[in-house]
């Protein structure tokens, strides 16, 4: 699933291609909007909040949309071949003269009006790069249920928007705590959000993850895909936990058992 950085390139992309210019092509290809037209709509901006894309058109009108796990937003020139996908995947074309968004495969596709956005988005934490951050209230939340696995609650986007399942990992070997670990058990818990925030302002200007600071492939990241390898820091190979929704763990997890202390799921 595209995180809070992912996200936040698309918001500049599309603010970039669409913002200050007319709509001269508008196909919405989804059932309830099949029949909304906003061409000749300037287009004002486009804003992330979270994982979620705001995009304000003149009039009031904001399209949101969000890209779950495989969604995503291409930009085209006139002429150019569109490549996100065949046909039968795109939900959205907003065009002006100058360029085109092409939506693909995108789960969430809804017209508000501007003033209703809180209704889509108003259940998010404070926005790890967003104008709103507020570390000491993205804490206060994480922290709200102590007993709560502090990897779970990271994942939540109503403590603090914008992590995903890498930068958990990532977030929790640096910590030295496994993804299970009670968040009211981790020692210096005030380090998370501002680590949290300096991993993904690092990360938002460029398509490839980097968290250990090494520009090797197979280095870039601590934990995160390394199942088996050994941990960069103290050699242990790291581990890898499957999603087990019955138990109540809903996404893979990694974590190195020699860096990070706390509880972890038994071997299958």
């Amino acid at each position: 699933m595209p995180e809070g950085d992912t996200v936040w390139r698309t918001a500049r992309q599309l603010h970039r291609a669409l913002s200050g210019a007319p709509v001269v092509r508008c196909d919405l290809r989804v059932p309830e909007l099949a029949t909304v037209d906003l061409t000749g709509r300037e287009v004002l901006e486009t804003a992330a909040r979270g994982k979620h894309l705001l995009t304000r058109f003149e009039g009031g009108l904001t399209l949101h949309s969000h890209l779950r796990m495989d969604g995503a937003w291409r930009t085209y020139a006139p002429g150019e071949r569109w490549s996100g996908g065949p046909g039968h995947q795109i939900r959205a074309v907003i065009a002006t003269a100058a360029r085109s968004a092409v939506g693909y495969r995108l789960p969430v596709l809804e017209l508000l009006r501007t003033e209703d956005e809180e209704q889509a988005v108003g259940h998010l934490g404070p926005d790890l790069l967003g104008p709103d951050w507020d570390p000491a209230e993205a804490l206060r939340r994480l922290l709200a249920d102590p007993a709560r696995p502090i990897g779970e609650a990271l994942l939540d986007q109503r403590n603090l928007a914008g992590i995903g399942n890498v930068f958990m990992a990532e977030l929790c070997f640096l910590a030295r705590v496994t993804p299970w670990l009670p968040a009211g058990e981790v020692r210096a818990p005030e380090r998370l959000p501002a680590l949290a925030k300096k991993l993904l302002e690092a990360n938002k200007d460029r398509a490839r993850r980097i968290t250990t600071g090494e520009l090797r492939g197979d280095r870039s990241l601590w934990v995160y895909g390394r199942a088996g390898r050994p941990c960069l820091r103290c050699g242990t190979p790291v581990r890898r936990a499957a999603p087990d929704p019955s138990g109540g763990q809903q996404r893979v997890a990694y974590w190195c058992p020699g860096c990070q202390r706390g509880p972890a799921p038994s071997p299958p």
